[in-house]
């Protein structure tokens, strides 16, 4: 065998042993972060528009398993309450055991503890887009929430004669919405309000879903990469032997 021959041969083998190792670590990747994504989140239809414009009635959201304690004030969750209705829903926490949340200010904004908040999710539909209601208390462990279509939402307002002043309890949250995955035209991921980052407590980290994302994309594309450059290199290797 030739020198040039040992070296193709070399090269041959060499770029199979790439080929394999890229394949194996693009399967853990995907198949990895893929079981992982299936276990730490869960699809759900979202069945009104009350969350306009964040999210509407049909969209389909990705929303991470968490305990109710986990939850924070600006956090899109989905909660199952017997007084609020016999399906899961989606609303937005705006205060959590003791606050004091009151609407409206003049400029007809919310207020928490005192603090006026900026809401730039809120759907906007002119002087009236937030009905006032009276100040409440959260009672401890329970949760206040509002939908961002305040015009067009069932919430803590309405609830507020059910007694515990419209708040649910933390055991009710079964998960926090951290993006839209359906349709197209609205996928991404929810951004953390900062209105409610000053307050006590601030505000919750984004959840791993983006870096499992990353994670199923870099490992398809060792997948596909592995997968072609095997056979490249084989043929390379034969074209220098001949």
């Amino acid at each position: 065998m030739s020198k040039a021959e040992r070296t193709g041969t070399s090269r041959g083998r060499a770029g199979q042993t790439l080929s394999g190792l890229a394949v194996a670590v693009g399967c853990v990747l995907f198949l990895g972060a893929f079981v992982l994504g299936a276990l730490l989140y869960q699809p759900y239809t979202v069945p009104t528009e009350s969350m306009d414009p964040t999210v509407k009635a049909g969209d389909r959201v990705l929303a991470e398993r968490i305990d109710g304690e986990e939850v924070r004030r600006g956090d899109v969750i989905v909660f199952q309450d017997s007084v609020w209705g016999s399906v899961p829903m989606v609303k937005r926490v705006v205060g959590t055991g003791g606050d004091k949340v009151a609407c409206c200010d003049k400029q007809g904004r919310l207020s928490v503890n005192g603090k006026t908040l900026q809401e730039p999710y809120l759907k906007s539909t002119g002087p009236d887009s937030q009905p006032p209601f009276k100040a409440t208390k959260v009672p401890g462990g329970k949760l206040f929430l509002l939908g961002d279509h305040r015009m067009d939402s069932v919430d803590s307002r309405v609830h507020l004669e059910d007694g515990d002043h419209g708040a649910v309890p933390r055991s009710a949250v079964k998960a926090r919405v951290d993006a839209v995955a359906w349709p197209v035209s609205g996928l991404g991921m929810l951004a953390r309000p900062g209105g409610f980052s000053a307050l006590p407590g601030g505000t919750s980290d984004p959840g791993p879903l983006e870096p499992l994302i990353i994670a199923v994309v870099a490992g398809a594309a060792l997948i596909l990469g592995g997968a072609a450059y095997g056979p490249i290199a084989r043929r390379a290797g034969r074209g220098t032997r001949d």
